[in-house]
């Protein structure tokens, strides 16, 4: 049978790759990817918190870290989706790089709004979600059928295409209208975005389950939880600028 993710953190032939080949006396396990997940969580939140408090603070060592952490975490994610089997070194490293610019970013946000409890709110909104999708999960409420996947990814590659004209257009002066404005239509594609980075959250526990049912190699259990903190990163910072587009609308 071949597995495929259409999360592109975990796209690919990963398993089909990886099963037939491995001493199978050490498989993928559920249990084991959720213990790697959570390690992987503590070295983002520690890095984190660093970043956080030198930019807080005011040191000049904290914007080289958040575009550096922005820098390494985009080579170390490649690096996995293309080295599966790198994943116990490259998924820490990303783990702590991806940490030190969300650590960075929440401390911008929560510097520019003045509100002090968006990022805890968005750090819960985003843990909330992830249990939420979990159970939709596991009780079969959603089911990850193979057209749920592909229009899942369409809408996936949709998101950051838009993303990258986006930015493409800020070095000439312009943007895409309404996309990080703090009006109705703003807050509504802000909303959109939030709801596919949330169903991603489904491909990432269908990718480890399946993955755990075929007896894939251990070393895929650090794979499948990159592919869960790739889609973590992503779902936090969407619900940070959520909330702070949402506030901006209401202070006006």
């Amino acid at each position: 049978m071949r597995v495929r993710s259409h999360n592109p953190a975990l796209a690919g032939d990963a398993f089909r790759d990886a099963v037939g080949w491995q001493d199978q006396s050490a498989t993928m396990t559920v249990e084991g990817t959720c213990v790697k997940t959570g390690i992987l969580l503590v070295l983002a939140f520690l890095s984190a918190a660093i970043s956080w408090r030198l930019l807080m603070n005011g040191d000049q060592l904290a914007m080289p870290l958040l575009i550096g952490g922005g820098i390494v975490a985009l080579i170390t994610c490649f690096v996995t989706c293309f080295k599966p089997q790198w994943a116990g070194v490259t998924g820490p490293v990303y783990a702590i790089a991806k940490g030190l610019t969300l650590g960075g970013v929440s401390a911008l946000y929560n510097n520019v709004i003045g509100y002090q409890g968006i990022v805890f709110q968005a750090a819960c909104l985003t843990f909330g979600t992830m249990f939420g999708m979990l159970i939709a999960y596991q009780s079969g409420w959603i089911r990850v059928t193979e057209k749920f996947k592909a229009g899942l990814m369409m809408a996936i590659f949709a998101v950051f295409f838009v993303y990258v004209v986006n930015i493409v257009m800020g070095f000439f002066g312009a943007k895409i209208p309404y996309l990080h404005e703090a009006n109705p239509i703003g807050i509504g594609i802000s909303a959109v975005i939030v709801v596919i980075a949330s169903l991603t959250l489904l491909l990432d526990f269908d990718f480890i389950d399946r993955g755990s049912q075929m007896g894939a190699p251990k070393y895929m259990e650090w794979y499948g939880a990159f592919g869960l903190m790739v889609t973590l990163a992503w779902l936090y910072i969407e619900m940070l600028r959520l909330l702070y587009l949402i506030y901006a609308a209401t202070r006006d």
